[in-house]
């Protein structure tokens, strides 16, 4: 398998991830902005793109979900048909949807326009309460064990501190990151993804 990467990227990351904690071998490759070949593997040129013996997938949900398929002894997502599985698209897609974004938009306009990156930050902290809420007392997001909903949940929540936001996680969701973020697999991707 191949992870396309840019440098300073971070959604690449989830992908690493995914495949750090199945054990599943992949080379990393960085390619440059505007690249002609990678247009080939996503229509904008962003990354991750994943390729493998099947072709080529971008947006990181999606790859973290194939790979959790591809390895269904792993236990990165339930059983296809369940409410669990159901739970973890839920909250794989609720980290691109609505952490990141206004998550994004705080951090860029923290020093331009004020008043737009206090209205961003309201948003993300109802994101962010959600996320507390649906953890609770729990480790995890669905049905308290690890999954790839925690993959893409957990680096979205990750970029808070890099976006100045820290302080503004519940205590729940700050032991919630740190948690991931300990992770062997997790730290692994982390080192590969950033040298």
């Amino acid at each position: 398998m191949r992870v396309f990467h840019r440098e300073h990227a971070g959604r690449p990351l989830r992908a690493a991830w995914a495949l750090e904690e199945v054990g599943e071998p992949y080379e990393l490759v960085m390619v440059t902005r505007g690249e002609e070949e990678h247009l080939g593997r996503h229509p904008l040129g962003r990354v991750p793109a994943l390729e493998d013996d099947q072709g080529v997938i971008f947006e990181s949900a999606a790859i973290c979900l194939h790979v959790a398929d591809l390895h269904p002894g792993a236990g990165l997502a339930a059983a296809v048909g369940t409410h669990e599985r159901a739970l973890t698209y839920q909250w794989a897609v609720f980290a691109p949807a609505e952490l990141e974004p206004p998550l994004i938009e705080a951090a860029i306009h923290a020093s331009t326009d004020p008043e737009r990156s206090a209205k961003a930050r309201k948003k993300f902290d109802a994101g962010a309460g959600a996320v507390s809420d649906a953890l609770g007392e729990s480790e995890y997001l669905v049905a308290d064990r690890f999954s790839v909903a925690d993959i893409m949940v957990g680096s979205a929540l990750g970029w808070v501190s890099r976006a100045g936001l820290e302080d503004t996680l519940p205590e729940n969701t700050k032991a919630y990151v740190s948690r991931l973020t300990e992770r062997p697999a997790y730290q692994r991707a982390l080192e590969r993804t950033t040298h």
